[in-house]
């Protein structure tokens, strides 16, 4: 995973946009407690499956039709890495730490596609469907999350335990052992639920971390 790390760590130094105004040279992330900044890009892992929150452009079948969000089983790939976005609401500056109970973006490194939800029914549960949707120019208040931590930490980092909750719904961003058996076959479904359950806690694993901003 170390070569991983670095590969985008180097597409970061060379490609992270403007959006914010700053630059920093991206790190690896390779102990715990490290600091999650906007601007950093992540890998959120499932803390009871141990699955990674993943997209790819394969449509869902049913419900709204967009890209879907599911768990991946593996740790080493690409389509579960997603970048730490402010909303554009907000005056926050790339590198600035993240408080519990802040709204906040998550943008599918990949496809530049947001994670998104809405009230259609998710595919094998009925619950609340979880998509990526829009692009760099194309966003809406259904990809705002808000970040609720676990404890007594006030700032998001990779050891705590987090819960994301959508904004425009009340959902959770939840998933389960209930597996796909076609297409993205062995792959989890990602939905919302309404309810404060043990399978909505996620926290970041895997990814490239970039530093605190002294003028957070």
């Amino acid at each position: 995973m170390a070569l991983s790390f670095f590969g985008i760590a180097a597409f970061l130094f060379l490609s992270l946009d403007s959006e914010y105004g700053f630059n920093y040279p991206a790190s690896a992330a390779v102990s715990e407690g490290v600091e999650i900044t906007y601007g950093s890009v992540i890998k959120l892992m499932h803390e009871k499956t141990r699955f990674r929150l993943h997209s790819h452009e394969v449509p869902y079948g049913s419900g709204s039709g967009q890209q879907s969000v599911t768990g991946f089983p593996n740790v080493d790939d690409a389509n579960s890495y997603w970048t730490v976005k402010r909303i554009p609401e907000s005056s926050a500056k790339q590198g600035a730490p993240i408080k519990s109970g802040t709204i906040i973006r998550l943008q599918h490194m990949r496809t530049r596609k947001w994670l998104h939800s809405h009230l259609h029914m998710s595919p094998i549960s009925g619950n609340q469907e979880v998509s990526c949707f829009g692009d760099d120019s194309n966003s809406d208040t259904g990809d705002y999350w808000r970040l609720e931590i676990e404890g007594s930490g006030k700032s998001w980092r990779q050891d705590q335990k987090i819960r994301l909750r959508h904004v425009d719904t009340g959902g959770y961003l939840h998933t389960h052992n209930k597996k796909y058996n076609r297409i993205i076959a062995g792959q989890q479904e990602v939905c919302g639920v309404r309810d404060k359950l043990p399978d909505n806690i996620w926290l970041a694993s895997e990814g490239v971390y970039l530093p605190v901003s002294a003028s957070k």
